[in-house]
């Protein structure tokens, strides 16, 4: 397995040529120029990523990555850290609502336990590449040491390789694991700049007191670790997740195969956040499915440069808006392929 040094050697910026020819097509198709909006946008940037000006429709996938956090025992969220497990057979038995939208979409699901604190058998789907049975309680400790979040990372990208050499060309990062909202606003934080009360939301639902006291708490672990932007990998280690840390390595291998990634909500961001900076050529192979309610989403988006493809106020994760929006992307593929050009249908274009 590569390292992580060797797959961030591996990224390479886009050559723009693709992108520019498939502007073109889309230019010379019967509708005034720039019409279909962002769906031209979606194709274009599709067609950079690939390095052809030649679409077909996505072989998506969709992993799951589930985690505990040792910060749940300070009552950051309102449910209890048995969920986490109970969510994982949930996804096996395609019940979830990533399940849902995933079949509705045509994306294949795959579970992934890198730390949930519950020891699975052996079950169709699952992904047993498990790094430790969730973090320490970043209040008291860095969640991780750096060799664990070097393993999980390692785990992401390994899985991503593994659905891409399968024939999958377009992965989406899911999610799970109960209070993993907490240490997303403080990586928003830390590599964001930006102060915890604006990027730390309710969670699965927390009222106002249950808010205060998680923004107390994630100020009182900044405190203590002191973590700092420039180094991103200490500041994951520190006050992240082992969820955090594989989607981190999926999105990182995905692009070093040049293969695109649909982000969904906060957690899949704050890995994200942690992939452009341990290497910002990452960004050009990103889309963003959807803006979450979580505050601290949009901050996300911005240091990002992306721009949500929908905004449907979803707060669930798993990767739900990220399989929402891959029927988006899939129209504008169709509309790519299917639509006729002006000399196709005999059709005056466009006057110069």
């Amino acid at each position: 397995m590569s390292t992580l040094e060797g797959i961030i050697e591996r990224i390479k910026p886009l050559d723009p040529s693709a992108g520019a020819a498939a502007q073109a097509r889309l230019d010379d198709l019967t509708k005034p120029l720039g019409s279909l909006g962002r769906l031209e946008e979606l194709a274009r940037r599709l067609a950079e990523i690939r390095g052809a000006a030649q679409l077909a429709q996505p072989l998506a996938a969709v992993a799951v990555f589930a985690a505990d956090h040792g910060v749940a025992q300070a009552g950051v969220s309102p449910y209890p850290a048995e969920v986490t497990p109970q969510m994982v057979f949930n996804f096996l038995a395609g019940g979830a609502g990533i399940n849902v939208l995933a079949r509705h979409s045509g994306a294949q699901v795959r579970v992934v336990d890198v730390g949930v604190n519950y020891d699975f058998d052996d079950t169709p789907g699952l992904i047993k590449a498990k790094v430790a049975k969730g973090t320490a309680n970043l209040m008291q400790e860095p969640a991780m040491t750096l060799e664990q979040a070097r393993q999980a990372i390692g785990v992401g990208a390994q899985v991503a390789a593994q659905l891409i050499e399968e024939g999958h060309d377009l992965l989406i990062p899911g999610d799970m694991g109960i209070g993993n909202t907490t240490p997303c606003a403080a990586l928003t934080s830390v590599l964001c700049g930006q102060p915890v009360a604006a990027v730390t939301g309710r969670g699965a639902g927390l009222d106002e007191t249950g808010l205060v006291q998680k923004i107390k708490i994630i100020e009182q672990a900044l405190a203590l670790h002191q973590p700092s932007p420039d180094k991103p990998l200490e500041a994951l280690a520190a006050v992240g997740g082992l969820e955090i840390a594989a989607i981190c390595g999926y999105i990182l291998e995905a692009a070093a195969q040049g293969v695109p990634v649909i982000l969904d909500g906060f957690i899949a961001g704050s890995g994200a956040l942690v992939a452009s900076r341990l290497c910002p050529a990452v960004k050009d192979y990103l889309f963003a499915g959807h803006c979450s309610v979580e505050i601290g989403h949009q901050v996300q988006l911005e240091a990002l440069g992306l721009t949500p493809i929908l905004n449907l106020n979803l707060r669930l994760g798993e990767g739900t808006g990220a399989a929402l929006a891959l029927n988006v992307l899939r129209a504008a593929v169709a509309i790519y392929n299917e639509m006729a050009t002006f000399a196709d249908a005999g059709v005056t274009g466009h006057q110069d």
